[in-house]
């Protein structure tokens, strides 16, 4: 009896260990980028940088202002950037293909001031995972649009978009952000157990060997598989957290963290990001299916050049 409450007060204590780990990436990060973001908002700063966005536009057959919603989305969130979108529509709407064109951008890029840095603590550097989101975003924005027009598909109107806007006082922002930083520790929480039960249970071999062929076509290791699968359902940053928790107890290499986050970056919250644009009328086979595919493609090119760059390192030391 004794050992096993022993046993009990272990497994407590290394969860709560790894819970914190990974919440203090979060709220290291987060609390002062939120803050940030406001003053950005409140500045108008976020629209002067969309601006400089505004040009890349046109090879997107997107008006020039959705520049600044999608500078909006990666500054702020995907939200942020449905809130620019709401004001900025064109009269005319958007058709289908332009709707599921800005989604593609806004489902790559989104986060960075957050994303990025957590994935810099994990131990990637801050230039490869900004160039693998940024430039992925507008290469598969571009060829999507780029085949729309060619096929004449999906060039009807979408009827609406279901976002409305609303000025919060400084008071009704700051509530809302305690509240979202205690849902984030709440959500890690349950996630550390999960992960916990299923080591335990032997789930975890198990789904281990059933996804191991898949993922190691794209050379990310069993080691960060499950942590990985817990960033496609739910987000980069909870992914990049956990593998930092992770990295705390048993080393990692670090090649197995740069692909798993290489791939994190390119395809993540597969569940509610997913469905929230393709409920504002983005093409489902597009933003998920064809998207999903141009991702481990550009994973095995990504696998390959960091390879070749790891032997060069060697060979030059």
């Amino acid at each position: 009896m004794k050992l096993n409450i022993q046993s009990i007060k272990s497994t407590i204590r290394h969860i709560v260990s790894k819970w914190w780990s990974a919440c203090s990436v979060f709220f290291k990060i987060m609390i002062p980028v939120s803050i940030v973001i406001k003053l950005l908002e409140e500045s108008g700063a976020l629209s002067r940088i969309g601006v400089v966005l505004s040009p890349l536009m046109a090879p997107l057959h997107l008006p020039g202002e959705m520049g600044i919603v999608w500078a909006t989305t990666m500054l702020s969130n995907i939200y942020g950037g449905l809130l620019s979108l709401s004001s900025m529509l064109p009269e005319t709407g958007l058709t289908v293909a332009q709707m599921t064109t800005l989604a593609s951008l806004m489902l790559f890029a989104h986060t960075f001031l957050i994303e990025i840095p957590i994935c810099v603590k994990a131990g990637c550097r801050f230039l490869p995972i900004f160039l693998i989101r940024f430039v992925s975003a507008y290469l598969f924005a571009f060829l999507t649009a780029q085949s729309c027009a060619a096929l004449g598909v999906l060039q009807e109107t979408v009827s609406t978009i279901g976002i409305t806007h609303s000025d919060n006082t400084l008071i009704e922002w700051a509530i809302g952000e305690v509240k979202k930083y205690i849902s984030i520790a709440l959500v890690v929480l349950l996630l550390v157990v999960v992960l916990e039960v299923l080591e335990k249970t032997g789930v975890l071999k198990v789904l281990n060997k059933l996804l191991l062929p898949l993922v190691s076509f794209i050379g990310i290791s069993k080691d960060v598989l499950p942590i990985t699968i817990i960033g496609m359902t739910l987000g980069l940053g909870y992914g990049g957290g956990l593998i930092v928790a992770q990295s705390k107890e048993s080393p990692l290499s670090k090649r197995d963290i740069f692909l798993s986050l290489a791939f994190l970056s390119l395809f993540h919250s597969i569940i509610e990001d997913h469905l929230l644009m393709i409920g504002l009328g983005a093409d489902a086979f597009f933003v998920f299916v064809i998207r999903f595919v141009f991702c481990l493609a550009a994973m095995l090119l990504i696998r390959k050049l960091y390879d070749w760059f790891d032997k060069s390192k060697r060979r030059s030391v």
